[in-house]
């Protein structure tokens, strides 16, 4: 077992840490002991990161607050101090929210605007994910936080390409999303200058686990029904990450000394092609796979005539990161590996088909 101490003072509170590599069930998890560090605060303690977030948090004995809209504190973990907002913003009152606050961990963001062609889209994004990130941290260095830890995405970087990304490489994003997060991370690095709050940025790519939503689900469903896909001839490399391996990363970030004022890359350390990761699946859910050949060229052009490119591409493209940073700076290496993240999110889903379907058996 590994142990590093660290010893740093804060508004006049010893805080000391040790990190150990604790094994659970043949898992290596970061773990934290923490003496005098009175709370954390998570905004999106609701969401899909957040709840697994809190519920770790917990469980390394931390006062954990948790950022949520008003009438959402029933969705919190038990245990979790509700902190109630109505929107994050540029004017948000933080207030007494922050108060005996050591680290922030941000998770909350605008993803989706319901009309991405609107013309002030962009700045809807911009509203919530810059200057409401920047209006936190600056309350957050005004009330004495020490750290501040921002899920930022690979989106940053670009849409993917054939080699991986790294930490030092020249931003691209593409889509209004990927263009605010940057200019968040941008924002958030001055003002870390300028008030010595330590800002620590994950940039993680796709994110799985129990709970996921959207296309990783919507993929999840195909390979249950047993719909046959054109996608025999796809080569390509893809980076993910369990949710429970992003949540030990956020961890390992809350005290660790060689952590302020890095960005980091994180991954389950597997790439994976669509075909492998398909198959896998298949695996997961106890379901065989169909695949047959067909142009990929051919599936693009029928994305670009249904509009739906950057769908198709997501499937058919490489988006890759390199974690050797965080493995470096961190010592840190996932607990998991993907086939144990996607066996666990297997059993969810086939629990949430299950219950689905009773559910209309009784309506019937």
């Amino acid at each position: 077992m590994l142990i590093a101490r660290s010893g740093t003072k804060s508004n006049g509170i010893q805080i000391i840490t040790d990190f150990q590599d604790n094994k659970t069930n043949g898992h290596t998890h970061q773990q934290l002991k923490i003496k005098g560090m009175k709370r954390v605060l998570v905004t999106g303690a609701n969401g899909f990161i957040g709840t697994n977030l809190c519920k770790r948090l917990l469980g390394e004995n931390l006062h954990v607050r948790g950022v949520v809209r008003p009438g959402k504190a029933i969705l919190l973990p038990k245990g979790v101090e509700a902190t109630h907002v109505e929107s994050i913003g540029g004017d948000t009152a933080w207030g007494n929210a922050l108060e005996g606050v050591h680290t922030v961990i941000h998770l909350a963001a605008l993803v989706h605007v319901m009309k991405d062609s609107a013309s002030d889209s962009f700045a809807e994004y911009r509203k919530v994910n810059v200057q409401g990130s920047e209006h936190l941290a600056l309350a957050a260095a005004q009330y004495g936080v020490k750290r501040f830890i921002f899920m930022s995405s690979v989106k940053v970087n670009g849409e993917g390409r054939s080699t991986p990304y790294k930490e030092a490489d020249i931003q691209e994003p593409q889509d209004p999303y990927g263009i605010s997060k940057s200019e968040a991370e941008r924002v958030l690095h001055e003002i870390a200058d300028q008030t010595g709050l330590e800002v620590v940025i994950l940039r993680p790519p796709l994110v799985y686990g129990p709970g996921v939503k959207a296309n990783f689900l919507r993929l999840l469903k195909v390979v249950d029904r047993g719909i046959p896909l054109p996608l025999a001839n796809v080569n390509n490399h893809k980076s993910l990450i369990y949710l429970e391996n992003l949540v030990d990363a956020i961890v390992a970030c809350i005290n660790h000394p060689k952590a302020a004022g890095q960005t980091f890359f994180v991954s389950d350390g597997e790439d994976v092609s669509t075909i492998e990761l398909i198959r896998r699946m298949g695996s997961a859910l106890g379901r065989p796979v169909r695949m047959f050949s067909f142009p990929p060229f051919m599936i693009r052009l029928g994305g670009r005539l249904l509009g739906k490119s950057a769908e198709v591409e997501r499937l058919l493209g490489s988006l890759m990161v390199d974690c050797l940073n965080i493995k470096r700076e961190l010592d840190w290496k996932p607990p998991y590996t993907m086939d144990q993240g996607l066996k666990e999110t297997g059993r969810w889903y086939l629990k949430r088909r299950n219950i689905s379907r009773k559910g209309a058996k009784t309506l019937i």
